[in-house]
């Protein structure tokens, strides 16, 4: 019984401690000026090597080092896939990009505008844009499956979205989940092949035009505004493919992601350092999460900063075309911030921040009631059996007691089979009769 009642008791301290866990969680953390000091220059130098490193497609010194990355990925992906080139040509991307186009072929592959009897135009450096297959997203995954089931091909143009037939294409497998698994593997396959461009365009010493950022295909739909390119004036949908048949691919993408990533990684860090050296905090509480508003605010204040920097360079660089100023814009710095900015707001407001909070202490509670069930597991369950018996079995006499006379002996039969000692000595009237006794409690 010991063991359970310490149990009992250990359960309600760490229940507590969830509460007080939660009170931390609720509370509103402030920064300081060496936050916010710290904050804008881990943004302004995420801002300078967005500047001097990223620039544009065609002179961004990060963006050629994203590019032999993607085809290390790519030889590397295609060894897996059964790639054995000779060794003249071990490193030769083309053959690897060769490879996979022939190994991962799919039925919603069409390049020209003949390829889709002349409804629109298309050519080979943007139908990787146009085709909702290709896209290394969700939709992307999506409409392959789509189309590889249902022999078709989707396509935006014009701002709509198109659906052709296509050649009858069958997927592998005995079932509908392992066509779905074919299905797939045929999506990332093809989407590794043309991941750093096609074949025959690196063939030729060329950088070849590669796949989409994640949902940047959704620029597409957006056939709107009236925008200075040189004199002629473009929609928002026309700027962002003709921004990515300069370049501005996934590839590019990567090398977009390298400031923001820095940004976001040291502010994360001096915030953790500070709490742990100067304010004293325990590991544990060092860890950088959104339940920290500090931490949120001081994440605000670095990417608006990259951001800042980003857009005056590109405002500045472009001389008024909007074509120049998209293709320097750092939109995976921009998606961040306007994420972050999404997210403080609806903590604000009271979304997001208290199912966070709550979420947050009944997870510990449940850390808690583990290690309340790790305490059971080591009660003698034997001999809390033969006590919980005793009691029962004392219980069981109260029910049948109807006189004062007889609870006086059931009690003093129970405390002599049970072995307890009897605060006084002989008969009890007799003891409480003399002046001079007491009665002793053990």
């Amino acid at each position: 019984m010991v063991s359970l009642v310490t149990s009992v008791n250990d359960i309600q301290s760490l229940i507590a401690c969830s509460d007080e866990n939660r009170a931390l969680i609720q509370k509103n953390d402030k920064c300081d000026r060496y936050d916010y000091l710290a904050a804008v220059a881990c943004g302004a130098i995420g801002g300078m090597i967005d500047i001097f490193l990223v620039g544009a497609p065609g002179d961004s010194v990060l963006g050629k080092w994203t590019d032999a990355q993607v085809d290390n990925a790519v030889k590397g992906f295609a060894k897996l896939s059964g790639w054995s080139p000779r060794a003249d040509k071990a490193d030769n991307v083309a053959s690897a990009i060769g490879f996979l186009e022939k190994r991962f072929k799919v039925n919603y592959d069409h390049r020209y505008s003949a390829d889709v009897g002349n409804l629109f135009n298309m050519s080979t450096k943007n139908h990787h844009m146009m085709s909702l297959a290709h896209s290394p997203d969700v939709i992307g995954l999506f409409f392959s499956i789509l189309n590889q089931f249902t022999s078709t091909a989707s396509f935006i143009t014009n701002g709509q979205l198109i659906t052709i037939r296509s050649e009858t294409f069958e997927l592998q497998g005995g079932n509908f989940i392992s066509k779905i698994f074919s299905g797939v593997a045929n999506w990332f396959g093809h989407v590794m092949s043309d991941i750093a461009g096609s074949s025959g365009s690196r063939a030729n010493v060329g950088r070849g035009t590669g796949v989409v950022m994640p949902f940047y295909e959704l620029f597409g739909f957006c056939k709107f505004g009236k925008f200075n390119v040189g004199k002629d004036k473009q929609d928002l949908a026309t700027i962002a493919t003709r921004a990515f048949q300069e370049g501005y691919d996934l590839r590019f993408g990567l090398a977009m992601a390298i400031p923001v990533v820095i940004t976001d990684l040291s502010i994360r860090l001096i915030w953790s350092l500070r709490r742990y050296f100067q304010y004293g905090k325990s590991l544990k509480e060092c860890i950088p999460t959104q339940k920290h508003a500090d931490l949120r605010v001081m994440l605000l204040f670095g990417n608006g900063t990259l951001c800042v920097m980003d857009g005056i360079d590109a405002g500045v660089r472009s001389g008024g075309n909007f074509l120049a100023f998209f293709m320097r814009l750092n939109l995976i710095a921009w998606f961040r911030f306007v994420t972050l900015v999404l997210k403080e707001i609806c903590i604000r407001v009271g979304i997001s921040s208290p199912l966070q909070a709550y979420l947050e202490a009944y997870k510990r509670i449940n850390e808690a009631l583990l290690l309340y069930l790790q305490e059971l597991e080591k009660i003698d369950i034997e001999r809390f059996r033969k006590e919980t018996e005793e009691y029962n079995h004392t219980v069981e006499l109260f029910y049948k007691i109807s006189t004062k006379e007889e609870l006086n002996v059931m009690l003093l039969n129970t405390f002599d089979r049970m072995g307890f000692n009897k605060p006084w000595q002989g008969n009890f009237e007799e003891h409480m009769s003399n002046k001079n006794a007491t009665l002793t409690f053990e």
